[in-house]
């Protein structure tokens, strides 16, 4: 009978292990993964322009470019610039698609104009109980032909990096009173995350 409970109590640490290291692990594996495949990628562009390579200069070298970058288009010399290649490329017919999806999905995470800021509950119909957490993108759909009564609700997925987009009734759509950040960690997470 000791012996049962002794391997039961080996097993749940061997479990709790498994939580400890796995994710851990995971995150190590993909954040090098990702650093040594665009660290590759600038390889032979940085060895040519700089004469010589080490691992993670690549990187570096992007890193600072990218801030450069941003510095010059935040400058009033380069910021009409910035504009009219914007327009430029707004125009050009499968281009715009693209590059405007891009941006302004980047722009939701990362820019002045965060999209995900208005975590909701959501019923997708009056007659259900069941509610989904998702997040207001847009307020004003007039654009679309859609009443000013609906809204745009973005829905993530969990354990998924997509999501869908649903229309519903303002009526539908309770705000939440809850860090935007930690509410798209416990809806990407399936709930386990704790807020």
């Amino acid at each position: 009978m000791k012996v049962g409970k002794l391997g039961q109590r080996v097993l749940n640490y061997f479990f709790q292990g498994l939580i400890f290291i796995v994710p851990l692990s995971v995150t190590i594996y993909v954040l090098v993964k990702t650093f040594l495949y665009v660290d590759g990628l600038l390889r032979d562009y940085v060895s040519q322009w700089l004469g010589f390579y080490t691992t993670g200069l690549g990187i570096l070298v992007m890193l600072v470019g990218l801030t450069i970058i941003g510095f010059l288009g935040s400058t009033i010399v380069f910021k009409p610039l910035l504009v009219v290649f914007d327009r430029l490329v707004s125009k050009a017919p499968l281009v715009k698609i693209i590059y405007t999806s891009v941006k302004d999905l980047l722009s939701a995470f990362v820019g002045q104009k965060k999209k995900f800021s208005e975590p909701v509950l959501v019923k997708e119909s009056r007659n259900s109980d069941m509610e989904k957490i998702g997040f207001i993108t847009a307020h004003d759909l007039t654009k679309l032909g859609i009443p000013e009564s609906k809204v745009a609700v973005y829905l993530p997925y969990s354990y998924n990096v997509s999501g869908m987009l649903i229309i519903v009734p303002v009526e539908n759509v309770k705000h939440l009173d809850s860090n935007s950040t930690d509410v798209m960690k416990f809806v990407i997470s399936a709930g386990v995350t704790q807020i």
